[in-house]
């Protein structure tokens, strides 16, 4: 801990890493470790689910801190993201993260066919269930985990709009943020420092995890990924509002009436690229680390990077991602 009560920087890394199988995890998983790695969060999209991954990074590593960055609240009960988290804390002997989100609409009802509907409640509710739990106390029904975890792991929330940022502050003891402009990045910062100060919390001593796409090579290299992976994302509802939030309503506009209309070629081709530039990690390994360094100084306090590049790149890139 800084002596402004900020955490200290850490450097985490993606998994599962794109267009790479569990199987081809472990070589890259233990270098990541070696290279000096604080942290492996996963996500949980349409790859492999948040746990398992983790589970095998368990066994492949020593040191680095293992997160869950994040799973949801809607597709899985409280009592089974507590026995969950409690067998990844055993089992990592204590270094186990659970980062847990609304997720989407799009994967809890139209892929999970779960009712998406007040989400913050939802999430809190969910710490509030799971956190005795972990403890070793009854939670929801009367529950009790046979063997609690010697040490409760942390519990983050992911968050993308202010009131769910200002839980993250409050109830959290970490807040997962993605996605996240640059220009956005103080008044994120403010939000989650509304919630530590409700709470009693130092100002600033909360755990701020970005994830951040990592795109080498030069700008007219990288932006036809880039584009690709923004309309992914400024394409579902959650995060078109957190962006016009941020003022970018209008830059999107042109690519959401693409992509509503089916034209999905035009709306790459409208893809705001200021926004991108905003957003995604581009260039040289050297202008990676200067750009991270920028959302570092901003209250970033945990990189999670991950890298979009071909497979035999993605060893390399991992290791010249890092500080020197």
């Amino acid at each position: 801990m800084s002596a402004d009560n900020r955490p200290d920087t850490r450097w985490g890394l993606t998994l599962p890493l794109p267009m790479t199988g569990i199987k081809q995890l472990k070589p890259l998983v233990m270098a990541a470790e070696e290279a000096g790695y604080d942290d492996i969060w996963t996500g949980e999209t349409n790859g492999p689910d948040g746990f398992t991954p983790l589970a095998l990074a368990a066994a492949w590593t020593e040191r680095v801190r293992l997160g869950t960055g994040v799973v949801g609240v809607f597709t899985r009960g409280p009592v089974l993201l507590a026995q969950q988290a409690a067998a990844l804390q055993d089992a990592s002997d204590g270094r186990f993260v659970l980062g847990i989100g609304a997720s989407s609409n799009v994967i809890v009802e139209k892929w999970n066919g779960f009712t998406f509907e007040k989400p913050l409640t939802k999430v809190r509710e969910t710490v509030e269930a799971v956190r005795p739990v972990l403890a070793g106390e009854r939670g929801p029904g009367g529950f009790k985990l046979e063997i609690p975890p010697e040490t409760a792991p942390p519990i983050y929330i992911a968050a993308l709009r202010d009131k769910m940022l200002q839980l993250g502050g409050k109830i959290a003891d970490g807040t997962f943020v993605n996605f996240l402009p640059i220009s956005a990045l103080p008044h994120v910062t403010e939000q989650i420092q509304i919630g530590e100060r409700e709470a009693g919390k130092p100002e600033g001593s909360s755990d701020v995890v970005c994830r951040f796409f990592c795109i080498p090579g030069d700008e007219d290299q990288a932006m036809g990924i880039a584009k690709f992976v923004l309309a992914g994302y400024a394409t579902v509802k959650v995060y078109e509002e957190f962006f016009r939030s941020c003022g970018w309503g209008d830059a999107l506009d042109p690519m959401l009436e693409a992509w509503n209309a089916g034209d999905r070629v035009k709306a790459l081709e409208v893809a705001p690229v200021d926004l991108i530039r905003e957003i995604c990690i581009m260039g040289s390994p050297e202008q990676m680390r200067d750009r991270l360094a920028e959302f570092a100084d901003g209250g970033i306090t945990t990189l999670c990077l991950t890298p979009l590049a071909a497979p035999d790149q993605v060893p390399t890139l991992i290791r010249d991602m890092l500080p020197r």
